[in-house]
């Protein structure tokens, strides 16, 4: 007999390497292997798209994004903070 994933093992499935570049866009192979290398679920990556795309809806207005989905959001948004800084 066959196993097939309950939905809470689905949600658990860590992410592939086309799992982020499906859902958050096409970036450079670093970009995804750093992302990658915190481990995150399918889960946390669609939360980082969220995040990203100013959907505050889902978490709530002014709540920061915590676990791996922040840190998913800090790797994507590095470069745009160092940019600001710069122009200060």
């Amino acid at each position: 007999m066959t196993h097939s994933p309950t939905e809470t093992e689905k949600l658990q499935a860590l992410a592939t390497y086309a799992d982020v570049k499906g859902v958050l866009g096409d970036m450079d192979d670093a970009m995804i292997t750093a992302i990658l290398a915190l481990r995150p679920t399918i889960v946390d990556i669609e939360e980082s798209s969220m995040w990203l795309s100013g959907d505050t809806d889902v978490f709530g207005p002014g709540q920061p994004l915590k676990d791996v989905p922040g840190q998913i959001v800090a790797l994507l948004t590095a470069d745009e903070e160092e940019n600001t800084s710069r122009t200060r």
